[in-house]
């Protein structure tokens, strides 16, 4: 059965779409599932923003595909590590999880590379594209530590 891992963030359509594609690239499709959702339901059913697919694209990912949708209670089941971009999302998934076991999945992204320093990916979306390809390099980099670490703890 594989490990799934669900990233969330504030839309589902910047960073969290990014950080589904990024991390699903890096580890073994046959092992892990990446799944992607927003603490809020405005977007549900669009793609990704324009910019983030072309970040994506510009590196050689196409997550244009992907649908955004609201996170659920049931997602603390199906999923074994959630992922959240900042510490707004951080409050509202945890705020949302059903049981103690259910909120320890849920950890600050930025946590992986910066342990305890409460360091958000900013949200680029009234920004520039720039500021999505600022998102898709700090994504890319803690998603090799996020990626190495789940293949070691789940092999």
């Amino acid at each position: 059965m594989a490990v799934k891992i669900l990233m969330v963030c504030l839309g589902n359509i910047c960073r969290s779409p990014l950080a589904e594609g990024i991390l699903q690239s890096k580890l073994p499709a046959d092992k892990f599932t990446v799944d992607s959702a927003g603490t809020g339901g405005w977007h549900a059913g669009d793609c990704p923003d324009h910019r983030s697919i072309r970040a994506a694209k510009n590196r050689g990912l196409d997550i244009s595909t992907q649908k955004a949708r609201q996170i659920k209670k049931s997602d603390f089941t199906e999923f074994d590590h959630i992922y959240v971009m900042d510490s707004s999302n951080f409050k509202d998934v945890t705020r949302l999880a059903p049981t103690p076991e259910a909120k320890s999945k849920v950890v600050l992204m930025m946590d992986e590379i910066f342990p305890g320093q409460k360091i958000d990916v900013p949200d680029p979306y009234y920004g520039t594209s720039k500021d999505f390809d600022q998102v898709y390099d700090m994504l890319d980099e803690v998603c090799d530590i996020v990626a190495t670490k789940l293949i070691e703890q789940h092999s």
